[in-house]
């Protein structure tokens, strides 16, 4: 066949039907488009004669143009038959191959960017995206945050059971649009992030080797009993800015957790039977009135407790509830305390701001000051009360040597 034959061919003069495709397939369209707009200029410029235009002077340029076609597959004419629209993306990232891309690239969905610097992990944050894309088996960390994500369906994630991290905060997750299993194969994951989005509760079948759980700001008004059952390497919980009013004791198995973050919530009290290893609890703005007697000789590992923006007084406060040696910071600022309540000498941030308190009670920190009993405390605020510099004694100087700062 001649060049001018090729030129004229019956199949090259078809138009291509090119299937409907979703917005992210622009990149490999406009590659499509440029090479039909070369062979377009050859035909209407070339006449086919010796020294006449480009087909005469560059029969070279015609075959190379002719084998990128066929490469590309651009002359199939069933392609918008044989095709769906998940099934043409696939067909698109199989061409790349033939394309020049880095073979890095060529697994990675074209809404993301997969770099090469960062073999295992995939970032589609920030995409306009309304669905979870494709992710590829090798795929260990995923980032799919501030999207406008709403649902994930069974399989999404079946492909790629190597996942470790799962990042999807910020989107428009619903819990009616979250199939049952979508997680339960993925057991290697140790963190899923599903913080600020629409669930009204508890993913199921989440895995067991789950270390990090984010779940804040949501609307979860119930958790199922059976929510957390078995994740015995949890480590770090957040439920804070949900509905919850009462959580019973569903974080009693959790043995690795160390953080419980309730804050925002509805509580009225504090949670039951939290577990032995906890070291930060952080509990304010709730509606919690008291502190059961022995709270902290129950959870001796904890470190720090948040109580602020709650309904404490004097009476929900038993005698030297907070007395207990391993405490380092303790906030129940924003009460309605009327005295200082008897802390330990290791507690080193105390804050008591905007309560109603009326006297500086030096009892509360040391029984007696001397050279070897003395608190450690470095922090004390005591603003926004009723009280002034002036009412702190001057025996406070010797059982309050460490204090940085006083706030009054």
């Amino acid at each position: 066949m001649s060049i001018n034959e090729f030129i004229n061919h019956p199949w090259i003069n078809q138009s291509v039907e090119v299937p409907q495709t979703p917005l992210h397939t622009s990149r490999m369209l406009h590659e499509e488009q440029d090479v039909w707009e070369k062979v377009k200029s050859v035909k209407d410029t070339g006449k086919g004669n010796e020294g006449e235009g480009i087909v005469s002077d560059q029969p070279a340029v015609i075959m190379r143009t002719a084998v990128l076609l066929l490469l590309m597959g651009i002359v199939d004419l069933s392609i918008s038959q044989r095709y769906s629209q998940f099934q043409w993306l696939s067909h698109l990232r199989g061409r790349r191959r033939h394309a020049g891309w880095q073979a890095a690239d060529v697994d990675c969905p074209l809404e993301c960017d997969c770099p090469s610097a960062y073999p295992t992990a995939m970032y589609c944050h920030s995409r306009h995206l309304q669905h979870v894309p494709y992710v590829p088996s090798h795929i260990k960390y995923v980032y799919l945050q501030r999207n406008q994500i709403t649902g994930i369906q069974d399989g999404v994630f079946d492909n790629a059971t190597s996942l470790i991290w799962v990042v999807l905060f910020h989107n428009q997750l619903n819990s009616d649009k979250i199939g049952k299993n979508v997680f339960s194969k993925l057991k290697n994951l140790d963190r899923l992030l599903l913080d600020h989005n629409e669930l009204t509760r508890v993913p199921p079948n989440l895995p067991k080797g789950i270390a990090d759980l984010r779940l804040g700001h949501n609307k979860i008004s119930k958790i199922l009993s059976n929510s957390f059952e078995g994740m015995a390497n949890l480590t770090t919980l957040h439920l804070q800015a949900n509905d919850l009013e009462d959580v019973g004791g569903l974080f009693k198995g959790l043995k690795s957790l160390t953080m419980l973050d309730m804050r925002k919530n509805k509580l009225s009290k504090i949670p039951d039977n939290l577990p032995g290893r906890l070291q930060q609890l952080y509990l304010e703005f709730n509606n919690i009135e008291s502190v059961p007697a022995d709270f902290l000789k129950m959870y001796p590992k904890l470190q720090f407790v948040r109580l602020a923006h709650n309904k404490l007084t004097d009476k929900g406060l038993p005698s030297r509830v907070f007395n207990i040696s391993t405490l380092v910071e303790l906030d129940l600022s924003f009460n309605k305390l009327e005295r200082i309540p008897v802390i330990s000498r290791n507690l080193e941030n105390l804050y008591l701001q905007a309560n109603k308190i009326k006297e500086f009670s030096l009892g509360s920190f040391c029984s007696t000051a001397d050279m070897t009993n003395f608190s450690k405390l470095k922090m004390l605020r005591l603003d926004a009360n009723q009280i002034s510099a002036k009412d702190i004694p001057a025996e406070a100087a010797y059982c309050l040597r460490q204090v940085a700062f006083i706030d009054v």
